[in-house]
């Protein structure tokens, strides 16, 4: 029997053969993340899915066969990416980010170098403008700072700028560093230095092949994965028109909270921040404004000194009648995530989980992808 690749269940190890069939399926023609996990879910398995691609296409109307990663080609690639010390993390497996594992087009097979614990961080995504003001930076730098001394790892894209202060400011804390083509083409290229110093204490990701140099349209697609590794997303500085604002839109899709900072209305690098601001982000200028927010989703107290969190046994109560009523009322026929759900209750995340068991449990509930639930 096969296993279905979606959300909510047991972590589990691939063996190497299915690392092998995983790879050679995500990298052949026309199979993309969506793609890949339609046909293992319908095929039962990689392997199945790779003996069907044939049919399946044909079926489609394709003209000819796709093309077909070859398992030498797959092997290969296993083989130069240990040699560079990365990691292919299957979704499901234990250090694969429990967030990104999340969102619908989650890649099926990360390429990670550096540490696997980074991963394991409750993440705050900070982008901005490349062309970045120096009192932007310096606000980059703050927050990053601040928020890694809270507890909290910080994601960004190695960009020029806003993103290079963050990951540069929380260094010591832990980083992730999303890149757009493979491990061995960093862009830009003077941050190859940067990138090596996240090594340490944080990790570069990448769901492209070694050799894979970025082109244009494979920056929006590593913003998805930006926002899919956060809890919430702080924009500062960005233009009307640009990559920033493609990464925020990606995080309020992916139910992510979406954050920016104010700044001068007759700087054009501001436009798009401020622009955010007119349609209900939340403001920032202060490290606060983004923990207070993202505290109860989390699900747990965020401690902004030094000193070790309070510690406290897991909470046994039944959740009470009126926010029972509350979170029923919030659920429908259209699905909502179980972050939406905690944000409009305002319950705990354990609360919302125990009411949706019960819903479950009576025939109510209905799950689909992406984490998302909702009432039949």
């Amino acid at each position: 029997m096969g296993r279905s690749v979606g959300h909510d269940r047991p972590a589990f190890s691939l063996t190497d053969e299915q690392r092998i069939d995983w790879l050679r399926l995500i990298r052949s023609q026309n199979v993309g993340p969506r793609t890949f996990r339609a046909l293992v879910n319908h095929c039962g398995s990689a392997r199945a899915a790779l003996d069907r691609l044939p049919e399946l296409a044909r079926r489609g109307g394709a003209a000819g066969a796709p093309r077909i990663c070859p398992r030498g080609d797959a092997e290969r690639e296993i083989k130069a990416a240990a040699a560079m010390g990365v990691s292919l993390v299957a979704l499901g497996e234990p250090a694969y980010p429990m967030r990104l594992q999340m969102i619908d087009d989650a890649p099926p097979l990360l390429a990670v170098r550096g540490q696997l614990s980074a991963l394991a961080l409750s993440m705050v995504a900070i982008v901005g403008a490349r062309n970045a003001s120096a009192a932007g930076v310096k606000f980059a730098e703050r927050m990053a700072r601040e928020l890694g001394e809270a507890g909290f790892g910080i994601a960004s894209g190695l960009a020029r700028g806003i993103d290079a202060g963050a990951h540069r400011a929380s260094l010591t804390t832990g980083t992730v560093a999303v890149l757009a083509g493979g491990h061995d083409h960093i862009y830009p290229s003077e941050h190859t230095g940067l990138a090596e110093a996240i090594l340490a204490k944080g990790a570069l990701i990448s769901e492209m092949p070694l050799g894979w140099e970025p082109r244009a349209r494979d920056f929006p697609r590593r913003n998805r994965l930006i926002s899919g590794l956060s809890a919430g997303v702080v924009v500062i500085e960005a233009a009307r028109r640009s990559g920033s604002l493609i990464t925020a839109r990606m995080a309020l899709e992916q139910g992510r909270e979406v954050f920016a900072v104010p700044g001068s209305p007759l700087d054009p690098r501001c436009e798009g921040s401020n622009g955010l601001l007119k349609q209900g982000a939340t403001l920032v200028t202060e490290v606060a404004d983004v923990t207070t927010v993202l505290q109860p989703i989390l699900g747990h107290p965020v401690v902004l000194s030094a000193e070790e969190p309070e510690r406290s046994s897991p909470d046994q109560t039944e959740p009470a009648s009126e926010d029972r009523k509350r979170i029923v009322s919030l659920l429908g026929p259209t699905a909502v995530s179980l972050d939406d759900l905690v944000r409009l209750s305002g319950c705990t995340p354990a609360a919302v989980r125990t009411v949706l068991l019960e819903l479950e449990l009576a025939g109510r509930l209905e799950r689909h992808g992406g984490g998302l639930v909702s009432l039949l």
